[in-house]
């Protein structure tokens, strides 16, 4: 290099002239402003961790995958316990109770990171379930999974306070609204008052919508407020935008083309897509064929941020979670977190 390449390569500075651009924070550059006192940044952070029974979950790790346990007979998927009782077993919903315990063991070893038991369907015209069938179909099947698995961390899914209660008391370390975005609040005060965490999940009676990803995420936001007001404290609460409810099949898939935009409420976003009928649409297929479809929403999912998988086939999902992790969080190989 000659000596005037060198020369022109040099910074202004070094060549003698003036250097016009102000300095970073100089008197030239523009005046910015600063925080008020005791004002917060406003400004993204991470989603942090929350405690739910034994475990400890810090998002953002990786992704995590919640197994569906239905205590019901006519659940959409065709999982339903109370149809799969074997003949030996005694009738009603204390047949079912090895069955799901069996099923919950299952799920634990192709990696579940928790499990979500249910008693009444919430498929589309389902039948209408009383308290006492309820409890009489989820109580029993807690208290087996729990003492069958002491440190798995355990859902209710379920919209009655008393339920809700039975299964805390029964063992259960996590409330799963499916009416989350609803004006009544006994569910985020019962939360509140056992030091639980909850998922708010969006629903409504109709799908009626104007533009529908920020009203989700305006229903969302107020059931967050909602929920603070009544004390569940803020690293407890999880949503969920309610994949299948309240939303037609074109609704579904908007909403998982535009995930990201629940990041917004700061809080874990956990999904249910898994055998939905909007993938039987798409595909033409029944419930019982639509692994690779869900699989297909698991991997772009991920993609979009989603901190929590509610899925049927457990092993499927885990290894399509694992290989998204890799791809989107680095998360390989996986750990635990």
């Amino acid at each position: 290099m000659s000596d005037r390449q060198a020369r022109n390569r040099a910074l202004p500075a070094e060549r003698g002239v003036p250097d016009a651009r102000p300095a970073l924070g100089g008197a030239r550059s523009t005046p910015a402003f600063a925080l008020p006192d005791g004002a917060a940044s406003g400004l993204p952070a991470g989603l942090g961790t929350t405690r739910i029974g034994q475990r400890t979950f810090t998002w953002g790790s990786r992704t995590f995958v919640m197994g569906i346990l239905n205590v019901t007979p006519d659940s959409f998927s065709g999982d339903g316990l109370l149809a799969r009782v074997p003949t030996a077993a005694p009738a009603g919903p204390a047949g079912t109770v090895p069955t799901a315990v069996d099923l919950a063991t299952a799920m634990a070893e192709a990696g579940a990171d928790l499990l979500d038991i249910g008693g009444e369907s919430t498929r589309p015209g389902h039948a209408l379930v009383t308290l006492e069938d309820e409890l009489a179909r989820v109580i029993p099947v807690i208290v087996a999974v729990r003492a069958a698995l002491p440190a798995m961390p355990l859902s209710v899914d379920t919209t009655k306070p008393a339920v809700a209660v039975a299964a805390l008391d029964a063992g259960a370390d996590l409330v799963n609204d499916v009416w989350g975005v609803a004006d009544d609040d006994a569910l985020a005060r019962l939360a509140a008052e056992r030091g639980t965490p909850i998922v708010l999940m969006h629903n409504r009676a109709e799908p009626r919508y104007t533009t529908l990803l920020p009203e989700i995420v305006a229903d969302l936001q107020r059931a967050i407020e909602r929920a603070l007001r009544a004390g569940v404290a803020w690293e407890d609460i999880v949503v969920d935008p309610g994949f299948g409810f309240g939303k037609t099949a074109e609704h579904n898939l908007a909403l998982l083309r535009d995930l990201g935009s629940l990041a917004i409420l700061g809080r874990p976003i956990l999904l249910g897509t898994s055998r939905k009928s909007t993938l039987g649409r798409v595909l033409d297929l029944p419930a019982d064929q639509r692994l690779e479809a869900t699989l297909a929403t698991t991997a772009l999912a991920i993609a979009s941020g989603v901190d929590v998988l509610r899925v049927h086939d457990v092993r499927e999902n885990v290894r399509a979670a694992r290989m998204a992790d890799a791809v989107v969080r680095g998360a390989w190989p996986a750990e635990d977190a």
